[in-house]
């Protein structure tokens, strides 16, 4: 939550387009898509989150009794983690062997069509293999499901894992700093939009808290971004790839250029 400003921003630096060879036309034939929201919303999955649901409501309800019986801030956090676990542990029990089937399912279908990588629906607007129908008969039969004999092939779509980045000491600094001006901007505008008489004098004081922000964000963040679009650029192209996605994007396979990336942005 603390740095989501921060992904938000460098999210826009990973879709980079790379100069693509000649034949990218038909190197983009091997990259496939599902509809996520579609395997989703089958059955197994629907009454796994309902089961889910139930059990954090129950969690939530003995969180708050348990609050309280509580009076230090240390031990607020020290029950409010133990419940954050317990539910952690439930999740992974309920829907991790729903995960790995559709794991199996989406690599098998991806073998079946020869895909060097898989990406979501929602980031595609033209191309690319839809295998999600396939997808979606393999989750639904009650055949298990075999993992492929094969990897997929090297792909020339590759990605990065911006959540690794911004733990890079220089982003989590600027991160710091946009939070700290934040915090006291407002507060050094609160007694002045409390003043306030009229709605549009309430109106400009929150425009001029906006604008600082804002000019504060672009001061500390709009060099990071143009430094990682440039060095994932680079790498991109020493890799000779079409393109560059954010790693939220890819479902399978891709070629991982994360290291590559924040090894440059470190020196």
């Amino acid at each position: 939550m603390k740095n989501r400003i921060v992904y938000a921003i460098l999210a826009a630096a990973f879709m980079v387009l790379t100069v693509a060879p000649a034949s990218s036309a038909v190197d983009l034939a091997d990259v496939g898509y599902i509809d996520q929201a579609a395997i989703g919303s089958l059955p197994a999955f629907q009454s796994a989150n309902a089961q889910l649901q139930s059990y954090q409501d129950q969690l939530k309800a003995q969180f708050e009794s348990q609050l309280k019986n509580l009076h230090t801030d240390a031990d607020k956090q020290r029950v409010s983690m133990q419940f954050d676990q317990e539910f952690t542990d439930k999740k992974n029990e309920v829907l991790g062997p729903l995960y790995q089937r559709a794991q199996l399912a989406i690599a098998q279908a991806a073998s079946n069509h020869n895909l060097s990588i898989v990406v979501d629906k929602r980031v595609v607007v033209y191309g690319g293999v839809d295998i999600s129908r396939e997808v979606i008969g393999l989750l639904n039969s009650n055949a298990a499901i075999a993992p492929p004999s094969s990897t997929p092939p090297t792909s020339e779509i590759g990605f990065v894992d911006q959540t690794v980045l911004d733990d890079l000491p220089k982003v989590k600094d600027a991160s710091d700093q946009l939070t700290k001006f934040t915090a006291t901007e407002r507060d050094s505008l609160r007694s002045k939009y409390q003043a306030a008489k009229t709605d549009a004098d309430r109106k400009a004081v929150a425009d001029e808290y906006q604008k600082a922000v804002s000019d504060k964000q672009d001061q500390l963040l709009k060099p990071l971004v143009d430094q990682t679009k440039s060095v994932t650029a680079d790498v991109a192209k020493k890799k000779n790839l079409l393109l560059v996605i954010d790693r939220g994007d890819v479902i399978y396979g891709g070629t991982d250029i994360t290291k590559d990336v924040q090894d440059a942005l470190s020196k």
